[in-house]
């Protein structure tokens, strides 16, 4: 078996929410986007990242997913997402950390999705 890539699926009830995480915050951008039907998704993508955002209020109860994104210079990454989304911290994970598996850390959450992320 050979894969090639992970593409994660998130449910929110409001799928406007969805895109002011990944697209406003993490600068995804929108490859594909079916907003005009009863069941509205958007495919997202960036650094060969993709993920699928959909609204749906059923799932969205059901799943509050955690992911988890590496990066090589997880300081920028803090300064940037502090600097302009402060209000998405985690309370628990609101600064780089050392964590005893040896990843330095930090976290941030909507109503639907917490995300850390990780540099080894």
């Amino acid at each position: 078996m050979n894969f090639t890539k992970l593409v994660v699926s998130v449910f929110y009830a409001n799928i406007s929410d969805g895109l002011k995480l990944f697209v406003d915050c993490l600068q995804f951008s929108i490859e594909h986007q079916d907003l005009k039907t009863s069941q509205p998704y958007c495919v997202l993508q960036k650094d060969g990242i993709r993920i699928m955002v959909f609204q749906d209020q059923l799932l969205a109860k059901e799943h509050y997913p955690e992911l988890r994104l590496e990066t090589n210079n997880i300081q920028e990454v803090f300064a940037q997402i502090s600097a302009s989304h402060p209000h998405l911290l985690h309370p628990n994970l609101n600064k780089v950390t050392r964590r005893p598996w040896g990843a330095k850390e930090f976290a941030i959450k909507d109503n639907q999705v917490g995300i850390r992320f990780q540099q080894w």
